[in-house]
């Protein structure tokens, strides 16, 4: 597949990725609210991986996700750190990526293949974590994402409170 470069800060298409990092974000942050250092260890059988291995990956998603966008593509694996500590670089990975997409710099890869690839692999492993959670007996609810005020920008761990939650 060819690279094309895209440059405009104001690119449509860099402007949904945004909002998809900021949906990660929403989605992320309800996923670890509330999960103890205890949660990050559950593990269901021999094969899986732990919460706080996903929490690792996703980080290095989007460390990937940058590196791609910066031209220099560099894939680590890193082994998880303490929760508290997983849970902030994973933010602050999603924070450095969505501060290159708003910047000017020359983005050097399709977005559509930065949607498909990391941003994507994200969501599904958001979704890990919110099942494990259910299963081991950390409940969440469930919310009306559609009605959610997912904000473009706001990659952190603050994030607007729930619009509508049910069991």
């Amino acid at each position: 597949m060819a690279t094309a470069v895209h440059s405009p800060a104001t690119d449509a298409k860099r402007e949904l990725l945004r909002h998809a990092l900021a949906t990660v974000a929403y989605r992320g942050s309800k996923a670890l609210r509330g999960a103890t250092p205890e949660f990050a260890d559950f593990k269901m059988d021999d094969v899986g991986r732990t919460p706080a291995q996903i929490l690792a990956h996703m980080g290095d998603l989007f460390d990937w996700a940058l590196s791609i966008a910066q031209g220099i593509q560099k894939w680590n694996n890193s082994a998880p750190l303490a929760w508290d500590e997983e849970v902030k670089r994973f933010h602050a990975a999603l924070k450095a990526f969505d501060d290159y997409l708003a910047s000017g710099e020359p983005l050097h890869a399709d977005p559509e293949a930065l949607f498909q690839g990391p941003i994507a692999d994200a969501l599904t492993h958001i979704g890990q974590l919110a099942m494990l959670r259910r299963i081991a007996g950390f409940k969440m609810k469930s919310e009306n994402y559609y009605r959610a005020e997912v904000v473009v920008g706001r990659v952190g761990a603050e994030q607007a409170a729930p619009k509508k939650e049910f069991d």
